[in-house]
This record gives C-alpha cells, sequence and structure tokens, in this order.
C-alpha cells in the first residue's frame, strides 16, 4: 500500500534481498563512476564559477543523498553540464551566497513536486522544448570555454554570448599555442580512447596524461605560460563545514525565478535519466520518491557549499553498464570521490585548464544533439518555432526567460491545436444515428421537428473554443423554437466554456428560446450541479440521449 506522500526510496527495497555477490558488482560498479565522475564534477564546478572541490562536494555529499533516499535503484546524481548556464549566471548576478539561497528554495520545490504527486507532470513538458533549452546550453558551454582552450590573455570575459565572442576575437593575439595544442590533445584522447578501452573513462585518461605532460614542460623544461587549476584556486582537499545560509524575502523574491528553473530542470534531467535507465534495466522508478531525494540533496548541498545537484545519464548509465543494480553502488561512487578529495584533493592543482577546457568540449557536443535537432526541424512549424525560439533564448539571453517563454509558447500552439480539433456543427431536418455512441431507439435516422435547432460540440469546450460557438449562433439568423446543445462528445468543460453556455441560455430566455442539453457525460454534469446551471437550466432539460433531448423538444414545440 502506497503511503500519503507516495515516498517509497528504493535503497530500502534493495536491501531486504542483498547478496554478497550483488555487493561485489556493485562496488565494481560504483568504484569505476566514482573514477568517471573525478574529472566532470571538477570541470562541472570551475565552468560553474566556483572552485573544483565544490564540483567535488557537491558530488559527494549530492550522489549519496541521491542514492540513499531516491526512487531509481541506479541514478546516480552530482553536478551536470545543464546547470553550468544557470549557476554561473547567478553567481555573477548574486554571489555565491546568492546561489546557496537559490539552490535551497529550488530543492524546497522539488520537494513539493514530490509531496504532491507532480513526477509525471513534468514528463509532458514538450519534447522541442527539452531539446531546444539542452543545445541551447551546449553551445553556450562551448562559448565558455574558448578562453581556456586557446590560453587567451583576458581580465574579464563578459557574461552574455554576443559579447564573449566579441571579446575573444578582440583577444585573438594573445592565444597560447602550448594550450590550444594541449587543448585539442585532450579532445582527440577523449574522442579515440574507447577504441582502446570502455572501462576507463577518456576524460580521466586525457587528464592525467596531459598533467604530467604539463607538469614535466613546466617544472623540468623551463615552458610557462600554460594555466592550471592550482595557478586559478586555492585547493581545500577537505570537507567543509556545514555554513547557516540566511534567508530574507527581498533575495528570495529576486531568486525565485532561478530557483524555478534549478528546480524544473533537475526534475526533467534527474527523471529522463531515470526513464532512460528504466529502459535499459527493465526496471520502475517511482518519480515522485526520486523528485523528494533530489529535492532533499539541493537543500543540503548548499549548506557545505554545493551546487545543484540533479541526476546524470552519462554516469546512471555508466553504472548501469558495469554491473549497478542497486543504490548501493550509487552509495558506493560518492564514498570513493570522498576517498579521492581527501587524499588526492591536492594533486588536482597541477591539472591543465586547457584539459578541463578540452573535457567540456566534449561534454557540450554529447549534449547538443544535434541530430535530434537536425530531425525536429522536419516537424511541424509550431514544433520548429518552440525549438528556435527555446535554443536562442537560451544561447543569447538565459536559461530562465528561455524555459518561461518556450512553456508559455508550447502551451498557446497546443491550446490552438485542441480548438482546431473541437467542432461545432448544426442539424435543422434529421439525424443520422447509424453510428451513434448514445441509447437510442431502433430508428436510424431521428427526424427533427420543425422549429428545432441541433448544435453538436465535438471536443472539449473550453476557452479556446467559446468564439466559435458564438460564430456558429451568429450565422444561423433565425430563432428557433428550440435550441438543443448536444455534448455526447464534450469530454470537458472550463469556466469560459460554462460562461457561454449561461450567457446562451440567458439569450435564449429573452429570446423564448427552449434550451435542452444533450448527451451530457458525468464529469461535464458535476462541473455544471456544482456551478448551480443545472437549476438555472432545470434538471429536466439535461437528457442523457439524443432521443430524450428530440422527444422534449417535440413537447415544447406542441405546446
Amino acid at each position: 500500500m502506497k503511503n500519503k506522500f507516495d515516498f517509497q526510496p528504493k535503497l530500502f527495497t534493495a536491501l531486504k534481498n542483498y547478496s554478497k555477490e550483488r555487493f561485489m558488482t556493485d562496488l565494481m560498479a560504483g568504484i569505476i563512476v566514482g573514477i568517471v565522475a573525478l574529472p566532470l564534477a571538477i570541470a562541472f564546478g570551475i565552468a560553474s564559477g566556483v572552485s573544483p572541490e565544490k564540483g567535488l562536494i557537491t558530488a559527494i555529499i549530492g550522489g549519496f543523498i541521491v542514492s540513499l533516499l531516491g526512487g531509481c535503484n541506479v541514478q546516480i546524481g552530482g553536478p551536470t553540464g545543464a546547470f553550468i548556464v544557470i549557476v554561473y549566471g547567478i553567481i555573477q548576478n548574486f554571489g555565491i551566497e546568492g546561489l546557496a539561497i537559490a539552490t535551497v528554495i529550488a530543492g524546497i520545490i522539488l520537494v513539493l513536486m514530490g509531496v504532491l504527486k507532480l513526477g509525471t507532470v513534468i514528463k509532458f513538458i514538450p519534447y522541442p522544448i527539452v531539446v531546444g533549452f539542452t543545445s541551447g546550453i551546449a553551445v553556450t558551454i562551448f562559448t565558455t570555454q574558448m578562453k581556456d582552450l586557446f590560453g587567451l590573455t583576458m581580465d574579464k570575459v563578459p557574461a552574455d554570448f554576443i559579447s564573449k565572442w566579441i571579446a575573444y576575437f578582440g583577444a585573438f593575439d594573445t592565444v597560447n599555442p602550448w594550450a590550444f595544442v594541449i587543448g585539442i590533445i585532450s579532445i582527440l584522447i577523449i574522442t579515440l580512447s574507447p577504441r582502446l578501452t570502455k572501462k576507463i573513462p577518456g576524460s580521466l585518461i586525457a587528464i592525467v596524461i596531459m598533467t604530467i605532460v604539463v607538469y614535466v614542460m613546466r617544472n623540468h623544461l623551463g615552458i610557462t605560460g600554460i594555466e592550471t587549476i592550482g595557478d586559478r584556486f586555492t585547493i581545500n582537499a577537505s570537507l567543509p563545514a556545514p555554513a547557516p545560509i540566511v534567508f530574507n524575502m527581498e533575495t528570495i523574491n529576486l531568486l525565485l525565478p532561478s530557483a524555478f528553473t534549478i528546480a524544473i530542470l533537475g526534475a526533467i534531467e534527474s527523471l529522463l535519466s531515470a526513464t532512460v535507465a528504466d529502459g535499459v534495466t527493465g526496471d520502475k522508478h517511482n518519480s515522485n520518491t526520486e523528485l523528494i531525494a533530489q529535492g532533499a540533496a539541493n537543500i543540503i548541498v548548499p549548506i557545505f557549499g554545493g551546487i545543484p545537484v540533479t541526476g546524470a545519464i552519462a554516469r546512471t548509465m555508466t553504472n548501469i553498464n558495469n554491473g549497478g543494480r542497486t543504490p548501493v553502488a550509487g552509495i558506493i561512487h560518492a564514498i570513493v570521490l570522498l576517498l579521492i578529495l581527501l587524499f588526492l584533493g591536492p594533486l588536482t592543482k597541477h591539472i591543465p585548464m586547457a584539459c578541463l577546457a578540452g573535457v567540456l568540449i566534449i561534454v557540450s557536443y554529447n549534449m547538443s544533439e544535434w541530430r535530434t535537432f537536425r530531425s525536429l526541424m522536419k516537424n511541424p512549424k509550431s514544433d520548429v518555432s518552440v525549438l528556435l525560439v527555446t535554443f536562442f533564448l537560451t544561447v543569447i539571453f538565459d536559461l530562465t526567460i528561455a524555459i518561461e517563454i518556450g512553456l508559455l509558447i508550447a502551451m498557446l500552439f497546443f491550446m490552438r491545436r485542441v480548438a482546431e480539433t473541437t467542432h461545432v456543427s448544426v442539424t435543422t431536418d434529421e439525424i443520422d444515428l447509424s453510428d451513434e455512441g448514445e441509447i437510442h431507439h431502433d430508428e436510424e435516422v431521428l427526424s427533427l421537428p420543425k422549429g428545432v435547432e441541433v448544435y453538436e460540440i465535438d471536443g472539449p469546450f473550453f476557452f479556446g473554443v467559446a468564439n466559435k460557438f458564438d460564430g456558429i449562433m451568429k450565422s444561423m439568423g433565425d430563432k428557433p423554437k428550440v435550441r438543443i446543445i448536444r455534448m455526447r462528445k464534450v469530454s470537458f468543460i472550463d469556466s469560459t466554456g460554462l460562461h457561454n453556455l449561461e450567457s446562451l441560455f440567458r439569450l435564449s430566455e429573452a429570446e423564448h428560446i427552449h434550451m435542452i442539453l444533450s448527451g451530457v457525460n458525468e464529469h461535464v454534469h458535476r462541473v455544471l450541479t456544482k456551478s448551480g446551471f443545472d437549476k438555472k437550466i432545470g434538471a429536466e432539460n439535461i437528457c442523457g440521449n439524443i432521443n430524450e433531448a428530440v422527444a422534449k423538444a417535440k413537447a415544447a414545440v406542441q405546446g
């Protein structure tokens, strides 16, 4: 039996029949995923505008909480490329404190979404929006890495996309050839390494090789100018003490849109990752539990200085491919990262920035989904519009605006499509009953008495259809004695449709036209009853089928 909040962490179920063999498989998977997560956590942390250990702390604490409380057996949580743009923007505008507040608020939103059982609703966000902002984020990440890839000497990189490229071209005479070569070789290593081994991630191989090469170049060959992590950051190889986060209404109001974006983005990415994992493992995740776990992670991680957490598709797939089948593997991955931070953390200062740029350029390429983007361009114009608007808003402005406007445009197009599928027809002579779904007598044709008009609404009766109904009514011109509104195919009615119906009833009363409703389903009938419309029109004038309605119309005409 499901509990009230639908909170059922998979870990507790997995441990009921846990075996030694299962533990050994999860152990190996967790170790490998931890190694895979290392370079990504560092790169995502730096690209987001924080120090590298903050990325590791996010993967350690966030990954542990997601696996401990999550609703997916194989989900791996941590920092992801999708958050780089929004996190960097928040830090630029509100500082680290602002990021902490926005992340906690996002965590609270995620928990509420899980408690309110909105996990399945997130899956209904239009696919063009998801592809649009994902591809936009990929282009933005690629853009942010040009300075480190080319080793450009720049005091400050502008925040917006167009200004960035103008500044890059202005500083192109400061290109460091050594940095560029290191970045390109890193990209080649990451691209080609899967041909040699799929167990060790190419990003880790590239970082190890290029770190050694740059160390030798700087310390033994006298080659200078190749920037490393240590030149830009001071590495603190320990878990920080929890720090309080101070909230005030002014800051909350300013950061609420960004927090909403973090929550929506985190929900989409984590549930998408869990859905992909289900397709591979044959398991079924609990989306509401997963949202609560993601929310808890995002509430706790900022207290330790971390950045937003979500489910990571690439690391989750690595977990699956290496045999991980329970949350224990995710917990082990977090422990492995903790040990690396504590004992190998100081070594990360030797990693060249150009190499990390190469890692993130590959990440951006994989995120771009350019093949999917290209295929969506062949879809209907409305989908293409949503895709392009979301993409360009993400690139040129920011993700918050892109998601808000993208969703608004998608909803408008959806309403237009629903309105186009709803038809209103008029019958004044006879009705063909041969394909009816209502209860009726043996006759196939039902003749209408003179002075009776039947208006049939085929589809939902909502505000997008009300004007269409009004237009049909006005085009008739004449005034019948009885007006039957046939609603057998009306699946729902909203407040505007109800207002339209009430206005029609008042107009009919004023013109002494008898109005009858036919074929009203149970849901629509409840709406009419709740609004009191059934009392206005009279319960006897709400008929179960067209035969009853026509019989009542005949009686009204004759009377």
